[in-house]
């Protein structure tokens, strides 16, 4: 039974003294003689909020996810990449002229993204008569990816189209 007790108070010293060793025995109350700055090297010049350049390149699932739902009428998207048709330079001339156009990647990865509103319906068939030969170019309806976008969608926004 003295054993055992011995055993505890030497394994309890033992714990003691390596607690002390924790804590940092040079503790005095003078002021420190040096204060590091309140900012991280190679982030000091970073801005605290967002551009609104970057705020506009954000995926529109990601915005929606910070900032909640945008009110914003009705669209559809074209995402295309570069194609090797005659007019694609029309192509890119007639994205740019989108509500939104938007560029990411680069080379061989490179999509184009042009947003048009309902009002737009003509300027959409055009760009899509260019554009949607290639099985690569995506059709979304507000910014997602539905069912028979091509077969169903397209169309019935081109009905819009005044004759």
């Amino acid at each position: 039974m003295q054993e055992l007790q011995n055993c505890r108070k030497e394994r309890a010293e033992a714990i003691l003294q390596f607690c002390n060793t924790m804590s940092s025995p040079r503790m005095t109350s003078d002021p420190p003689k040096y204060r590091p700055l309140e900012r991280f090297w190679p982030y000091a010049d970073l801005l605290e909020q967002p551009t609104d350049a970057e705020l506009a390149s954000l995926d529109p699932d990601l915005h929606e996810a910070l900032f909640g739902q945008r009110p914003r009428p009705f669209s559809i998207t074209l995402v295309f990449p570069a194609l090797d048709v005659p007019a694609f330079s029309t192509a890119i001339d007639l994205a740019r002229a989108s509500a939104e156009f938007g560029e990411t990647g680069t080379g061989t990865h490179r999509r184009y993204r042009a947003r048009f509103w309902s009002s737009d319906a003509s300027k959409l068939r055009d760009l899509f008569q260019i554009v949607g030969g290639s099985d690569a170019t995506e059709v979304l309806i507000d910014d997602r990816p539905v069912p028979y976008a091509r077969e169903l969608w397209l169309p019935l926004v081109w009905l819009l189209i005044p004759r």
